[in-house]
């Protein structure tokens, strides 16, 4: 039996100010074409479907197309709702998706649901456990047992009545640790501060292979069947040394299960540069990778630098982001600008101060020189 694991298309997304929505198409038909090389039983798509509650018209569009490719190519669905996502919204027309072999649920009604696939060695059983917060689980167990989300989750599963004899499969969109150990984030996750979202990897311990989403970064935790697939393109420049990928999740034998990660090509690569403008705009360094990612440039010229973004953009046509780091923004003196007796100094050194602070380097001797003269000459015409 044979799954492949994505999760956080975050459908709709825009990443400083750019849409994804072309590049959203282009990796869906990547993992569409994927999934038919492997000849995947079933996709699982672990949350944050769509980037925001009330999705765009054209993300609606997106996501329906993928789901019916699939559903047409004989491979099912197995999808559950983000915190990103609504989960009445995915809800909608579910039962008779679930006809189609498209298995989606939005919101927790008690129980997982359970979608179950049969091989040469029996039954697999997928179950769907939507993001769950203490709140939606407690009409169902009470507030004593979903004090927390470890608890929570920990009494949806329980009440969902699995055989750990049989080989069972979760699709759960949380932020799981193991033992307190966190796995690696990035700048483009939300996690609640002081980790009281976290949920341990051992309330998973029935199922064979968690496909996690939440995390935009591919990786295990705890043991290596509980696993984020991570996003399938880099949605904020913290994630640009990720490599993004899915995962084939391939079932033998009850405890027989062989992890795989496919590597998946954007459209447009997301990338950093840094240097003076005058090299990043040299023939030499724009050739050294695809003009057309998505990049975002620091510059280190410490003179000003007029029309940065119109310099940019005629070689980088996707440029996102331009950052300064020179002596003027590297961190400087806590200081204010007039600090220590004022009435003391003069106007030279208050402005010597006072230029230092905002740019974290002196002025010139030379410098010095002029602003001396200026402040001598204007207190005898008292200007100052």
């Amino acid at each position: 039996m044979k799954f492949l694991h994505t999760a956080d298309l975050h459908i709709g997304k825009r990443v400083n100010e750019f849409s994804m929505l072309e590049d959203q198409r282009y990796i869906l038909g990547r993992i569409f074409n994927i999934a038919c090389d492997v000849k995947a039983d079933a996709v699982l798509a672990a949350g944050d479907l769509y980037d925001r509650s009330v999705p765009l018209g054209e993300a609606v569009s997106l996501l329906d197309d993928f789901i019916t490719a699939l559903s047409e190519k004989g491979i099912a669905v197995c999808a559950v709702s983000g915190n990103h996502d609504s989960p009445e919204r995915l809800d909608f027309g579910s039962r008779i998706m679930g006809a189609r072999g498209v298995h989606i649920a939005g919101t927790f009604k008690g129980r997982m649901e359970k979608v179950t696939f049969t091989d040469s060695y029996g039954e697999v059983y997928v179950y769907l456990l939507p993001f769950i917060k203490p709140a939606a689980a407690e009409p169902f167990f009470g507030a004593e047992k979903t004090g927390s989300y470890f608890d929570a989750v920990s009494a949806a599963v329980g009440a969902s009545g699995i055989d750990t004899s049989k080989r069972n499969v979760l699709v759960a969109h949380q932020f799981v640790t193991s033992s307190g150990e966190e796995p690696l984030r990035c700048d483009s996750e939300t996690v609640s501060v002081g980790g009281v979202d976290n949920v341990d990897v051992s309330a998973f311990s029935p199922f064979d292979y968690a496909a996690l989403g939440h995390l935009h970064g591919a990786q295990s935790i705890g043991r290596s069947t509980v696993r984020y697939s991570g996003s399938p393109l880099k949605y904020s420049f913290s994630e640009a040394h990720q490599e993004k990928s899915v995962t084939v999740a391939e079932l033998g034998e009850k405890g027989k299960i062989t992890l795989t990660s496919v590597p998946l090509v954007p459209l447009h690569g997301m990338r950093e540069i840094k240097g003076p403008i005058g090299e990043l705009t040299s023939p030499a360094v724009v050739s050294q990778g695809d003009c057309r990612d998505y990049v975002r440039a620091v510059l280190t010229d410490e003179d000003e630098v007029t029309d940065a973004v119109g310099k940019l953009r005629a070689v980088y046509p996707n440029i996102m982001r331009i950052d300064f780091e020179n002596r003027r923004t590297a961190g400087g003196d806590s200081q204010t600008c007039a600090y220590g007796d004022v009435k003391n100094k003069t106007p030279a050194e208050l402005f010597g101060e006072f230029y230092k602070s905002f740019n974290n380097v002196g002025l010139s001797q030379w410098e010095e020189e002029k602003i001396k003269e200026t402040a001598e000459k204007a207190v005898k015409e008292e200007i100052l």
